[in-house]
């Protein structure tokens, strides 16, 4: 950036403007941990204003890098070409929750968890809930398609999304969608926007589709003696025609890595655990909750615990909310990963997993959703060991390899980013390529927002 797009930003943005060194550290890193130092931030308060930063970006051709929370695990985020950060987090109204529609509309800065108890104030229910709920915003859980534990039920981000604002990389302004349940003029543009990682448009206003929220729940948490088990029992559940709301998957080495921290009680042969959650109508989660926990003994649960109350819920709980902060504890460096595969796959993925571990000599904590076939991998490492680096990236390489053998995907819903752009192509093939790079052409012709991520482009080599 030259001395006259600086001055012609400070015009539009005053002391929202900042290029201290200070400042631009701050906005240089994301979950990854990674670092890339932009040339300055901005902080729109308005859709014009993030009009015009890309107006005279294209003018003086400088690149800008929207960015929400700064919490994905993917790079998205992160200014690998320089540029100007623009940072949405200012722009954080509810602008409307619309209880007789079903609906809210909502600035792209507005934090998840806000939403979600704005909307359960009324009786209402946006369902769609990202391990970085309680920071995370609706723009970067728009930009990456976030999911979450209710998504085996409910779905994830671009379920609830009827329809957006944004400005494309011409620097005009798009809308896109409907306000109402249904709408099938033309190319569905929405969509193609949700899960784009600020390649296509900077998100500025979106519409989002809320459920009446459900009237209770009931919880289960069964212990099984190996991961195979607990796989079978998921699609014993399935086969009985039950939907929960969650279903997460916690295998040998997440629960030793959080016994190492928190004190839980549980049979020394326990192998994996499976947390069941159901909601909805009373009498309807009652019965259900009985019959999943028929299909988990049914498949060799060693033993169930239900919980009879709140207190009981956030117990069964307290296994699956303490794995990541339990994973800060064991390794220097997390290379995290978040692949899905068929539910019917999910007993072979597993026992792939164990294997790979024991072959690579590498610790590999495995957990995540399991009624929709996403497990979170994270293969933990010293960062000191360049010999222990390396089988680790093999071992990274190997299980998307595996994962696409298997018909599943490198990337449920942390996004492609830096991260994944090396093994892009390795899932949606040269012309898929070719097909995406096009349409980025047409949304943003000059290259002007967010590039270098999803695919590898020159200046960006595996790593």
């Amino acid at each position: 950036m030259d001395d006259i797009s600086r001055t012609r930003l400070r015009e539009i943005f005053g002391d929202r403007f900042r290029d201290a060194p200070d400042d631009r550290l701050c906005y240089s890193f994301d979950a990854t941990g990674r670092e890339y130092l932009p040339d300055a931030v901005v902080f729109p308060l308005c859709t014009e204003e993030v009009r015009r930063t890309v107006l005279l970006a294209n003018e003086f051709g400088f690149p800008v890098v929207p960015r929400g929370a700064g919490s994905g695990f993917s790079g998205g985020c992160l200014p690998v070409r320089g540029g100007v950060v623009l940072s949405t987090e200012r722009m954080d109204r509810i602008i409307t929750i619309d209880s007789g529609n079903l609906l809210a509309v909502v600035e792209p800065g507005v934090v998840t968890e806000t939403l979600k108890e704005a909307a359960r104030r009324l009786s209402l229910f946006y369902p769609p809930d990202p391990a970085s709920m309680k920071f995370g915003t609706i723009g970067g859980n728009i930009a990456e398609c976030a999911g979450g534990m209710s998504a085996v039920k409910y779905g994830v981000t671009r379920d609830y999304v009827l329809g957006l604002e944004a400005v494309l990389g011409t620097g005009e302004l798009i809308r896109t969608g409907v306000s109402t349940a249904k709408g099938v003029v033309g190319y569905d543009l929405t969509r193609l926007l949700v899960g784009s990682e600020g390649t296509l448009g900077i998100i500025t206003r979106a519409t989002l589709k809320l459920l009446p929220l459900p009237g209770s729940t009931g919880t289960l948490l069964a212990l099984f003696r190996d991961n195979g088990a607990a796989a079978r029992a998921v699609a014993g559940i399935v086969a009985a025609r039950i939907t929960p709301s969650a279903m997460e998957l916690m295998d040998r080495s997440a629960i030793d890595c959080v016994r190492r921290v928190v004190e839980i009680e549980m049979p020394e042969n326990t192998g994996c655990a499976l947390l069941v959650e159901v909601d909805g109508a009373l009498a309807a989660v009652m019965a259900e909750a009985d019959g999943v926990e028929a299909a988990l003994r049914t498949h060799g649960a060693i033993e169930v615990r239900r919980a009879t109350d709140e207190a009981g819920r956030e117990q069964l709980w307290k296994l699956r909310r303490s794995i990541s902060p339990a994973l800060r504890k064991i390794g220097a460096v997390k290379l995290n990963e978040d692949i899905v595969v068929p539910r019917s796959a999910l007993p072979v993925m597993m026992a792939f997993l164990s294997d790979l571990a024991d072959r690579e000599r590498l610790t590999i904590v495995n957990f995540g959703h399991a009624g929709d076939g996403n497990i979170h991998v994270n293969v933990m490492i010293s960062g000191t060991d360049a010999d222990e680096r390396r089988r680790a990236d093999a071992a990274v390489e190997a299980i998307f390899r595996k994962t696409i053998d298997l018909g599943g995907t490198i990337s449920g819903e942390h996004g492609v980013g830096i991260s994944k752009a090396p093994f892009f192509e390795m899932e949606v093939g040269p012309l898929g390529v070719s097909v995406m790079k096009r349409l980025k052409a047409a949304f943003d012709p000059k290259g002007i927002l967010n590039p270098g991520k999803i695919w590898l482009d020159e200046g960006m080599a595996r790593s």
